[in-house]
């Protein structure tokens, strides 16, 4: 890391979604703020100088759902591999979903959480607090204390509450704080497979996963919208009827937001191939049908948001039979390639695609727009666009090196990131050209 006072990254593409900058300059750093951009001001001294000439100087992305692992315990080494696998990855903030290990649940787990990521010093860290205790869905937490102790929203992580009645009392309360309630879309008692429903599946032998497990879940969060007025964040919608769904209900006026795993946007059932338990994921991959729906959705901001979904999983739990193989995969280093190839398929401007992991992610989140302007927060990163990689578990930082991913040329590498005036990741200009075979 680097703590200069002063710095200046210099001759980068300086692209902003936030007001729509797409122009090659400096950037000067002062302090925890951007000091200058475009050209830094007569007199302007910068203690390191990082050379961006030929790189893109973007704002620094949020992930919406990447889990981190314990907030106790043993979590010191495993939040910070998993936080500097999200500064290497340009991520700099990171929303955690409360299925940690304990679930948080209470506020002093929560504050624990935020006290190491402070430690550690890396990517900031926004945790959800458990809607339920033990997220068993059989009663409501301590909303009001979770959301006082710095949650940014109450969620389930991926366990529906079955209880509707239940549910509905989360919601009302929540908004009747204006507190936002993140839920997945899934019926439990449809979705106990193991891969999407369809002729693939079918001819794998494997369990399946019906669309309609994904269109009930909506259908009664939708209603339950309708009759409370709280603001839902959809999480990880999966399949072309849910999109449409979801566009209906933005259509209404409804208060809800979306957003879709990288790994659904850029990857389908057939990709499963021979068993391949890297590609067990929940919510399944699904057929290409499915995939281009959301890829349209998240073109046209039907779909908010698109996140890495990183779930650290161990080599025991996954390198399994595909059914017994644990769902989740890595992918906080992955995102920023993933958004790059999501404006070369669906040839977007690049400050367009962007938007997926800046703007409307912080408005999907209630957070601050992340901005490349005098006077905002230093929170930057700068990209090598043209960097081709491949995700081997030597290239990746997290504990977790599975990734659906593994087998494909990425293209574009994050040469460093900076929070805060800091240099929280620094990567090697040799580390970047390398294309491991």
């Amino acid at each position: 890391m680097n703590d200069a006072k002063t710095l200046l990254v210099r001759g980068g593409m300086l692209v902003d979604p936030a007001s729509g900058m797409h122009a090659v300059g400096d950037l000067a750093v002062a302090g925890e703020r951007i000091h200058a951009v475009g050209a830094a001001a007569a007199g302007f001294a910068a203690e390191r100088v990082i050379d961006a000439h030929g790189c893109l100087v973007i704002p620094g992305l949020i992930d919406l759902c990447a889990r981190l692992g314990e907030p106790g315990g043993e979590a010191a080494g495993l939040l910070d591999s998993e936080l500097a696998a999200a500064g290497a990855g340009g991520v700099t903030r990171v929303v955690c979903p409360p299925d940690t290990d304990p679930v948080l649940d209470e506020p002093s787990l929560v504050e624990m959480l935020r006290w190491r990521a402070r430690r550690i010093k890396r990517s900031r860290v926004y945790p959800l607090g458990a809607l339920t205790v033990g997220l068993q869905g059989e009663r409501l937490a301590e909303m009001a204390s979770l959301v006082k102790a710095s949650c940014i929203g109450l969620s389930q992580a991926g366990v529906p509450v079955t209880d509707t009645q239940l549910l509905l009392r989360a919601m009302q309360y929540a908004s009747t704080f204006g507190y936002k309630v993140w839920l997945p879309v899934l019926d439990p008692h449809l979705g106990r497979g193991v891969a999407a429903s369809g002729p693939y599946a079918q001819r794998l032998g494997l369990p399946g996963v019906p669309v309609v497990a994904e269109t009930v879940a909506l259908h009664t969060i939708l209603e339950l919208v309708r009759a409370t007025g709280c603001a839902v964040h959809l999480c990880r919608l999966s399949s072309a009827a849910g999109v449409e769904l979801l566009r209906r209900a933005k259509a209404e006026g409804l208060p809800v937001s979306a957003d879709v795993s990288m790994h659904n946007l850029l990857l389908t059932d057939l990709d499963i191939g021979w068993f391949d338990a890297r590609m067990r994921l929940d919510p399944p991959l699904r057929r290409p049908s499915d995939r281009d729906a959301l890829m349209q959705a998240l073109l046209d901001g039907t779909i908010d948001a698109l996140v890495s979904d990183h779930t650290p999983v161990g080599s025991d739990d996954k390198v399994l039979p595909f059914g017994e193989a644990a769902p989740g995969a890595s992918g906080l280093e992955l995102l920023l390639p993933a958004v790059l190839e999501f404006a070369r398929r669906a040839e977007l401007p690049l400050a367009r695609a962007l938007a997926c992991v800046t703007t409307r992610a912080a408005a999907a989140a209630r957070m601050e727009t992340p901005r490349l302007e005098a006077g905002a927060a230093a929170e930057l990163i700068v990209v090598d666009p043209q960097a081709c990689w491949r995700p081997t578990p030597q290239m990746l930082r997290s504990r977790a090196k599975h990734t659906p991913l593994g087998d494909t040329e990425l293209r574009g590498r994050v040469r460093a990131t900076i929070i805060d005036g800091r240099v929280i990741h620094d990567e090697p200009a040799a580390r970047l050209a390398q294309t491991p075979a």
